[in-house]
């Protein structure tokens, strides 16, 4: 038993060790960061995932805004608890913590390649646990590797770090399932399915489901198991699942409601791609976001091919692991099957996010292959054949680059020729053919998995948006930030120049931006009848450059930057960093008795309802040639509403300002434009993009003006201060405010009533919140001198019930394994007693 203990380690070293080199070469051939001067950070990487590990290294060190529950940074103010079940509930973003807050982004490459080579040692693990393959322990660590850097990992996981726990999910799930068939491990088994879903409950579900079938197959090949048995395994293997995660509920349940209040996304219709598209993503150096990427290295590819054709295994394991595989591959393809693996919902962006499962059966398949005995030169040839037919079906793929064949056949023959000399090196006991067929097949899959990573390095650059790396200007933003933060005094917003759509959580502050899948519908909904701006259809809400907003919601700093460089904008801005103060009311102040007003078509009269005084003139405007003309007060500040348009927009003869509308993906913010002249005319000179300047001139809303009177702004502004909370303390998941003696009418926080909030008054019951135009909101009756309202998110307590719940059970499986065991130890006791007393000489008078 040591002796395979150590193969295995020996042999999971080896499968890390092969990933992290094959990643990392990959990244400095693509010269990407932290290799190069090429940023990783593409698409939500850059917009969420690296924001959000930030906060948490905030949380870890105790210097965030909020806590677990609530996070007071974001969206005015918005659930927490819901984004770490989402982005860094994995055990490996704690590591974040080792790392400095300004190379956040080095640490979460790290983590990202930890986790890939955690996978792969966990692969390695399950492979030699199926079957320990003697002294081919080696080949089981090479196939470890090559499920790791397989194409879904190296082209789409890679940004998408949460992902890597479904990478080890799967070989860990599949552990589980053994230990059930088995009956062991009854308490860690549990634990590992906890820590799964828990890590990322998406991929975690696809795992799940692969293990099942990887379990059930695993059964079906136990021809000495009676169908009794095979049930009780299965029955075990279920409720192993299901303690596992209950015992995950108190997380799940808070991001499943969570995502029932987010603000809808976009919705998908599922188009398989063609097969021939399909076939190209088993070869290296290829790429594409809507086609799954099967890859995982010629060499493990071959072995699987040579399951069916090798006559060493039994016949039903090479026909029932070849079927697995097939049968997998195809419902990827079909529209039932695919909302079975992605929870009954086709996802925004990539379509085959379960690719992982099959690669992962690809490998196993390999691994029953050559665990039996090298496959000998009528599998080699078979199973050679069936890679250059389906490299053959790929010739039409628009996928294929120059790189894919040479290295598909160079991979080929590598592997071919170290399987022919591992198989002589056992044969005639020569150590050298062993080690140089290892360092043929290692060299193979090491080469494929690199080139394949650092095409696809390429390829997301030129395909995806992409966010610069931690630097000077992120540095600039945080200091102004901090210098000007007085929190809970008033909120200090980041701007409307942002570098990602998640400002607040990488530099601090407490502003509107705010990206998630659960960004709260109440949330978009009420930034945008204010006139706010979002992208990602409504889930990434954008600051608003706006006095009257940042009088509603408490800001009283804000910082305003330079258009990011990294963004490609090509206008020139020379701008420095600068912060504006305003007068700012309390987080809490008053509104009269009576019914709240309602939202209408106008961002402006909508800014003033929630305000409570008239602040805006909105005058007629005419349209001429590219030009919007409307006549306002002298002084008066113009602001522009164009929701849709995209384009440019500018007062006179001031500067540009850049708009960027088109529903539903993109909406354009009220746009503050400059003061209107001494004459009171206002002339917008309005420019779409450059192959058609006038595209969507003539398309804005009527009342698309506003000239804001800043008098009377202040005057509104200093009535409400007048009037509001004399005393305001917030904590990690709530508000406390002390109210002026004879407060009546409405008490109206400045924070979105989103679910979960709860108030109380004089320190009675608490009761659901009210909402004020979708703020949070209590109604006074003149008595209150002192409010509380205090923050849960849905699910969080009936998550906490299933969770002890299934801790108890837990327990119980623990402890009631030892007590028949004492109970017989007991028993043995008594009988050995009972013996010891028993008179034997009749017996020996008797012999």
């Amino acid at each position: 038993m040591p002796i395979v203990k150590a193969f295995r380690i020996r042999a999971a070293a080896l499968a890390a060790l092969i990933t992290v080199v094959a990643v990392c070469t990959g990244d400095a051939v693509a010269r990407s960061f932290p290799f190069g001067p090429r940023t990783r950070s593409v698409n939500d990487l850059g917009n969420q995932f690296v924001p959000y590990h930030a906060h948490l290294w905030d949380l870890l060190r105790g210097r965030a805004d909020g806590g677990v529950l609530l996070n007071w940074q974001s969206g005015y103010g918005t659930s927490f608890l819901a984004d770490i079940g989402t982005y860094v509930s994995s055990p490996f973003a704690l590591l974040v913590g080792v790392f400095p807050r300004d190379e956040i982004d080095l640490a979460v490459y790290v983590i990202t390649v930890l986790k890939m080579a955690v996978a792969a040692a966990a692969m390695t693990v399950l492979l030699l646990a199926l079957r320990e393959g003697g002294s081919r322990w080696w080949v089981a660590g090479v196939l470890g590797a090559s499920y790791a850097l397989c194409g879904w990992a190296v082209a789409e996981a890679i940004y998408n770090p949460m992902w890597m726990d479904g990478l080890i999910a799967f070989p860990l799930l599949c552990l589980v399932g053994e230990w059930a068939r088995t009956g062991r491990h009854r308490v860690l088994g549990p634990v590992l399915v906890s820590l799964a879903w828990v890590a990322n409950f998406y991929t975690a579900y696809m795992a799940t489901l692969g293990a099942t079938l990887v379990l059930v197959l695993r059964l079906l090949l136990d021809e000495e198991q009676a169908a009794g048995a095979r049930l009780r395994v299965l029955l075990r293997a279920a409720c192993t699942t299901l303690l596992g995660i209950g015992l995950a509920a108190p997380v799940l349940a808070v991001v499943f409601l969570g995502s029932t209040h987010a603000y809808p996304g976009w919705t998908r219709q599922f188009a398989p791609s063609g097969w021939s598209d399909v076939l190209a993503r088993l070869l290296p150096a290829t790429y594409s976001f809507f086609t799954p990427a099967v890859f995982v290295g010629t060499g493990a590819l071959l072995l699987a091919c040579t399951l069916v054709f090798n006559r060493a295994a039994p016949r039903r394991e090479r026909r029932a692991w070849t079927l697995l595989a097939v049968a997998v591959a195809v419902s990827m393809q079909w529209g039932p099957t695919h909302l079975v693996w992605h929870v009954f919902a086709t996802p925004n962006g990539s379509p085959y996010r379960q690719t992982f499962v099959l690669a992962g059966i690809l490998v196993i398949a390999g691994w029953v292959s050559v665990s039996y005995g090298w496959p000998g030169r009528r599998a080699l040839l078979g199973g050679g054949g069936v890679l250059v037919l389906a490299a053959l079906g790929a010739v039409t793929s628009e996928h294929l680059t120059a790189w894919t064949y040479p290295l598909f056949v160079g991979g080929l023959l590598a592997a071919g020729g170290a399987v022919l000399l591992a198989a002589r090196a056992d044969l005639r006991g020569r150590r050298i053919l062993g080690v140089a067929a290892a360092v043929l097949l290692v060299g193979a899959t090491v080469g494929q998995a690199a080139a394949t990573t650092a095409y696809a390095d390429r390829r997301r650059l030129g395909q995806l948006d992409d966010y610069a790396p931690w630097g000077e200007r992120q540095r600039l933003q945080a200091q102004a930030v901090e210098g000007a933060d007085e929190w809970p005094a008033f909120r200090t917003e980041t701007g409307r120049e942002q570098s990602t759509s998640n400002d607040p959580l990488v530099v601090g502050g407490q502003g509107a931006s705010y990206y998630s899948s659960h960004t709260p519908d109440v949330l978009t909904r009420t930034l945008a009848a204010l006139g706010g701006g979002w992208t990602s259809g409504g889930r990434s809400v954008q600051s608003l450059d706006n006095p009257v907003t940042d009088a509603v919601f408490s800001v009283g700093a804000r910082v305003h930057m330079p258009r990011d460089p990294h963004q490609g904008h090509s206008r020139p801005d020379d701008r420095g960093v600068t912060v504006t103060r305003a007068p700012a009311p309390p987080l809490v102040t008053m509104r009269p008795p009576g019914a709240p007003p309602r939202f209408g078509a106008s961002p402006f009269r909508n800014q003033e309802a929630l305000l409570g005084a008239s602040v805006y003139t909105l005058p007629p405007t005419k349209q001429t040639s590219g030009t919007l003309r409307a006549a306002c007060p002298a002084g008066s500040e113009v602001f522009l509403w164009a929701p849709d348009f995209f384009g440019t927009a500018a007062l006179g003869p001031g500067p540009a300002s850049d708009l960027h509308g088109g529903q539903p993906a993109r909406r354009a913010a009220t746009q503050p434009l400059g003061k209107v002249s001494a004459d009171g005319r206002v002339a917008i000179t309005l420019k779409g993009p450059s192959k058609n300047p006038t595209a969507g001139v003539a398309d804005l809303p009527a009342g698309s003006v506003g000239c804001l009177d800043r008098e009377r702004l202040d005057s509104a502004v200093a009535a409400l201060s007048a009037s509001g909370a004399s005393s305001v303390r917030v904590s990690d998941s709530g508000v406390r405010a002390e109210l002026p003696p004879g407060a009546r009418g409405t008490a109206v926080f400045a924070m979105p009533r989103i679910a979960g909030w709860s108030c109380a008054v004089h320190g009675s019951a608490a009761r659901p919140a009210d909402s004020y135009l979708g703020l949070v909101a209590v109604p006074l009756d003149g008595r209150t001198t002192s409010l509380a309202c205090d923050f849960s998110p849905p699910g969080l307590r009936l998550g906490g019930y299933a969770g002890g719940l299934s801790l108890l059970v837990l327990i119980a499986v623990a402890a009631l394994p030892r007590v028949p065991a004492r109970i017989r130890s007991r028993t043995r006791n008594d009988d050995d007693t009972h013996s010891s007393s028993v008179d034997h000489r009749p017996l020996a008078r008797t012999a």
